[in-house]
């Protein structure tokens, strides 16, 4: 008799008859299983059947997951998927509009099992639905003003199928003629086309421009920015993602030589503009997806600066030198130049060398070889003129404030503008493609034209005012650039929605301020070192290390909503995991979409007992880690996935919404396995709750000394000749 482990109970049904419950045998061959059941039902030819999941999903048990079945599953038996889609490529072919549509809305359902979408591939079914979208417009004209819903519906499920099958990567992206092209970017170029078209052509759009460098050229000779914005200026939040989602796929694929061009059409066309109307500042939420493809067009934009970033300045460049001499022009207002003899000659130079000291520059004689180090290359120049230009009271202010100083106290404002620039790139990620998962943008940037000019500008004058604060000399100008880069990092924590709002909150966070901060997280972190506390701490470690234990399996009990991410990003799948109030069960099962609350246990069909919990994996020991070869090169998504493999070698993969509910199932996991928590927000948190109930315990013994070592035991005395006399 098989042992336990290998049986799985599970109900099958079947069309007009009552539910069969049995016990399936892992170890025995589906084939045999299916003619089991087959047979307890009296249907013949059982090689034409197979078992599918009752929950809608219409997804096949193959003998690649059949482990997956859990205790209680419920199933039917069907068609074989070679059958199903045999009948389904026939029926999408049939003369009745009835029978077509209902056969393609079946197959869009249908093409999420890869099984399925295997056997329809091989009957070339890819080809024949995009013939059918090639040929369709022209072969059902008439059908269209007669019938336009049914039309409608039509293509609608015909490209939802044909997204759907090439989800699986297993045509290739460059198979596909130009005129299917030409056909999906008219559906897009259209004024009038029915929603759901409109989603799916921009979704295969996008995909084309990301998998084919070949198709990227053709899409970008059909679609041009123009017409892809009046898309934007709808109501419409996901039709707004899927554009803005194209419009990030031509840029990133962009060559080199084009990008900077992609980036002035981008500007010419007003896009940052439409987008701060019509989507930050709309009266709604901005969801996950939209906000992640914001987050990509914002590194997009920034990575324009990449080419400056990495050009040094040629001392011998008239052009570039003469930007260095309007930077003094500005500053000094010199007007008049010393005549050309030979001893006004040597005037000029010493007063230059005078005046480029006073503007800051290491170099004062030949101030360019400032300019000759990358990063931050010739961008600290072109935010230096900037900033002289178009904010020329401000910049006068302060070279002429830091050349009436000291020497020791002045604060270089050449030096400091390379430095911060450099700075302001490393916080900004210049030069670095997006992040898969990573949703932050900031609402600013889409106000100005030249955010990124403009955010310098108020950062140079946070620095001088930071320095005059700090009363700093030059020994302390890394210091000085420490708080600075901490002021900004602490305002655009906040998302301020404007520059302005930007500037309003670095007003708040002057050097004292800072000082005070870092004043109270020293406090809340310190780490009391003498003989007493240390001991203290030993000894009320244990008490937190449960208390910590016992939030991390609560939230597990609360569950976390999971994202299936694929090869396209915009059709969201999720799944929901949950731990058992008893700590004895994994509750999962698909959703499809993400919930506000928590998911109850009896909706989610699938579960695995903790005690078959063979191990926990992380990062690319994950098994959905080395399966797919472009997850595998994504650094952010190793950093979030981690798998949990059974003793009945199934597995469940999980990639984490974030860095927190990372740490917090991993943590989770480990203690239902008997393990230690080593996550870095177990530390964190081990640390301030350990700080805080030190406190608490010592507030009796406040403004007291604690020596650092216990007294001294008194000598013994000379003799024990005595006694306590009670009266």
């Amino acid at each position: 008799m098989p042992p336990p482990a290998d049986i799985v109970k599970v109900a099958i049904q079947w069309p007009g008859a009552f539910p069969k419950l049995m016990e399936i045998d892992q170890k025995k061959p589906l084939s045999a299983i299916i003619k089991e059941v087959c047979d307890g039902w009296s249907i013949p030819n059982h090689s034409s059947y197979a078992l599918q999941y009752a929950d809608g999903s219409n997804f096949y048990i193959t003998e690649k997951n059949r482990n997956e079945i859990k205790n209680g599953a419920i199933l039917r038996l069907t068609i074989s998927p070679a059958q199903n889609a045999q009948q389904l490529h026939e029926k999408i072919q049939s003369s009745s509009m009835d029978i077509k549509i209902d056969a393609l809305k079946d197959l869009a359902s249908c093409s999420r099992d890869i099984t399925f979408a295997q056997e329809f591939i091989n009957l070339n079914g890819i080809f024949l639905l995009t013939q059918m979208v090639e040929s369709g417009t022209e072969k059902y004209q008439k059908l269209q003003k007669i019938m336009k819903p049914c039309f409608g519906d039509m293509l609608s499920f015909t490209l939802t199928a044909f997204v759907e099958l090439m989800d699986h990567n297993i045509v290739s992206w460059d198979t596909f003629s130009v005129a299917f092209i030409k056909k999906i970017a008219g559906f897009v170029n259209k004024s009038a086309i029915e929603v759901s078209t409109l989603q799916r052509s921009l979704a295969i759009l996008e995909s084309m421009v990301l998998n084919s460098h070949d198709l990227y050229l053709k899409v970008a000779q059909e679609i041009t920015i123009g017409q892809l914005i009046p898309h934007l200026q709808g109501t419409d939040q996901e039709i707004q993602t899927y554009t803005i989602a194209v419009i990030n796929a031509l840029f990133l694929k962009a060559p080199d030589e084009r990008r900077q061009e992609m980036g002035n059409i981008l500007a010419q066309k007003q896009l940052r503009l439409i987008i701060l109307t019509h989507v930050i500042r709309a009266q709604r939420a901005i969801n996950n997806e939209m906000a992640h493809q914001l987050y990509v067009l914002q590194v997009l934009t920034f990575n324009l600066l990449e080419d400056r970033v990495l050009t040094r300045m040629d001392p011998q460049d008239q052009a570039q030198r003469d930007i260095i001499f309007e930077l003094r022009r500005i500053a000094f207002d010199a007007e008049t130049e010393p005549n050309s003899s030979s001893g006004s000659i040597e005037k000029r130079k010493s007063m230059y060398t005078r005046d480029y000291k006073k503007l800051g520059f290491i170099n004062h004689v030949n101030p360019a070889m400032d300019f000759t180090q990358t990063p931050p290359g010739m961008l600290a120049l072109d935010n230096m003129l900037y900033f002289a230009k178009h904010h020329q009271d401000a910049y006068i202010r302060i070279v002429l404030e830091n050349s009436s100083r000291e020497d020791k106290h002045e604060c270089p404002f050449g030096r400091s503008s390379i430095e911060l620039t450099k700075m302001l790139c490393d916080i900004l990620k210049v030069g670095e493609l997006p992040s898969e998962t990573c949703n932050e943008f900031h609402p600013m940037f889409f106000t100005h034209d030249r955010s990124f000019e403009e955010f310098f500008c108020i950062c140079i004058q946070l620095l001088n005012k930071t320095w005059k604060e700090m009363r700093a000399t030059s020994e302390d100008f890394n210091k000085v650039m420490q708080v600075v880069r901490e002021q900004t990092m602490r305002a655009l924590t906040t998302k301020p929605s404007s520059l302005d709002q930007f500037k309003s909150k670095l007003q708040n966070l002057s050097y004292t301020e800072i000082l005070k901060i870092r004043q109270s997280e020293r406090m809340n972190q310190e780490d009391f070192q003498s003989r007493p506390i240390l001991e203290l701490k030993e000894k009320i470690q244990p008490e937190i290390i449960e208390l910590v234990k016992q939030q991390r399996l609560n939230r597990l009990v609360e569950g976390t909503c999971f994202r299936k991410l694929n090869a396209r990003r915009r059709q969201d799948k999720f799944w929901y995991c949950r731990l058992s109030p008893n700590h004895k069960v994994l509750h999962y099962g698909d959703l499809e979409e993400n919930p506000q609350g928590e998911v109850p246990h009896d909706s989610l069909q699938d579960k695995m007992p903790v005690a078959d919990i063979k191990s926990l994996v992380t990062g690319k020991d994950c098994p959905h880690m080395k399966e797919k070869g472009a997850l595998k090169q994504n650094k952010e998504l190793l950093e979030l996935a981690f798998s949990v493999l059974s003793d009945s070698n199934g597995h469940l993969n999980f990639i984490a919404p974030d860095k927190h509910e990372y740490c917090i199932w991993t943590d989770g996991l480990n203690v239902l396995l008997g393990h230690d928590m080593q996550s870095e927000l177990t530390r964190s948190d081990l640390d301030t709750l350990l700080s805080m109930e030190i406190k608490l315990r010592l507030l009796d013994l406040e403004n007291v000394q604690i020596p650092d070592a216990p007294p001294p035991v008194p000598k013994e005395p000379s003799n024990y000749d005595f006694v306590y006399d009670a009266n």
